[in-house]
């Protein structure tokens, strides 16, 4: 097949037996985007793969999310290039084709959307049986009502991959989760962080929506506090020419804080996360990425909310730090944040700069077992 070499990473084992609960066969798990909801897939893959060795997974994703996957066993990334060879139709129709000469047995369809609906419809008529994500849409629709609101905590996204692999035949425990060790540091990453002995915290300000973002001048009150303890060497974590430079900016007034934006690659931010003490963040992918390595993370939310299913993997539910909610009722207003009521745009600003510094001084350590 032309090109399969450079888009998959690790292996190609055929199996021909049908999948079979501890017994060897290959399922391809379909995860496009976005970063968080990838990012959340890696500890639930964790988890299968040490409950069933051997079994082999090929994740259909974009190439840029590779790194997130490269340690846990017998899993390969087969790269998923939607706005070039695999884009519209036909190029579905080719990517099906090259898929299905990988020998899948099932197909696990853990987005539920237009791109793996096609390809759910091409595998079926190959013959391979494909089981979907329950998004939970009507329920997610009733917690973000303005009116009638269903205020109740929903299955979490972490939950919901799983359950795809209990229909495939199996089942797996998340509260048994795993993580991996402390990656190795590169000169070139070491160079930007130094070599001290100060608790390592990150800290993740930004947001895809403004609805999720902390205001800046109570985040550098926050940076302000834990820099003139003089405890802990702050990183900043962002992406893009704007984000970049607000970090920058914000970097130079202190001593023990240092922007991590446009310095380093993906795969490095991932190994310099690997080393945090703690994350900070916003409800958005950062969360997730710290919480894939076992590390604490308080998590800042606006017009979003926990109960939807989205919190970080494996974190206690103190780690959530909420606005005030008898003030702003109608909270969570969206699932994504890209939708609010007006007067709701400064929700943030009722969570003060020192109950988030005294959440990071106390953070407990994430519990042993999953949640």
């Amino acid at each position: 097949m032309a090109g399969r070499s450079s888009r998959f990473q690790d292996y190609a084992h055929p199996v021909n037996e049908t999948p079979k609960l501890e017994e060897a066969a290959h399922i391809l798990v379909i995860r496009l985007s976005a970063m968080g909801d990838v990012a959340m897939l890696v500890p639930v893959l964790r988890i299968v793969t040490a409950t069933y060795p051997n079994l082999k997974i090929t994740l259909l994703t974009r190439g840029f999310f590779a790194p997130m996957f490269k340690n846990i066993p017998n899993v390969a990334v087969y790269e998923a290039d939607i706005s070039g060879l695999h884009n519209g139709f036909v190029g579905l129709c080719r990517l099906a084709r090259e898929l299905k000469e990988l020998e899948i047995n099932a197909v696990a369809d853990l987005h539920d959307v237009l791109r793996s609906n096609v390809l759910r419809y091409i595998f079926y008529m190959y013959g391979i049986p494909v089981n979907q994500i329950d998004k939970g849409r009507a329920e997610k629709k009733a917690l973000t009502a303005e009116n009638n609101k269903v205020f109740k905590q929903l299955k979490s996204t972490h939950q919901r991959y799983a359950d795809v692999f209990s229909e495939l035949g199996y089942p797996v425990n998340l509260k048994t989760p795993s993580f991996p060790s402390k990656q190795k540091l590169s000169p070139k990453i070491l160079e930007i962080t130094g070599k001290n002995i100060l608790k390592w915290i990150g800290i993740a300000p930004f947001a895809q929506h403004n609805s999720k973002v902390y205001p800046l001048d109570l985040m550098q009150s926050v940076i302000e506090e834990i820099d003139r303890e003089g405890k802990a060497e702050i990183f900043l974590f962002g992406g893009g020419k704007l984000e970049t430079e607000k970090l920058e900016k914000l970097a130079e007034k202190f001593k023990n804080v240092v922007s991590i934006a446009g310095k380093l690659s993906f795969e490095e931010e991932l190994a310099l996360i690997s080393n945090l003490d703690l994350m900070l963040s916003m409800d958005s992918g950062n969360a997730h990425l710290a919480a894939m390595y076992g590390i604490p993370v308080i998590t800042i939310w606006g017009v979003t909310h926990p109960y939807a299913g989205f919190s970080a993997f494996n974190q206690p539910e103190e780690n959530n730090i909420l606005p005030d909610l008898n003030r702003y009722s109608k909270i969570p207003t969206s699932i994504y944040g890209n939708k609010f009521p007006e007067g709701y745009e400064d929700v943030m600003r009722t969570i003060s700069p020192q109950k988030v510094v005294e959440k990071i001084k106390n953070s407990p350590p994430p519990p042993e077992g999953g949640v």
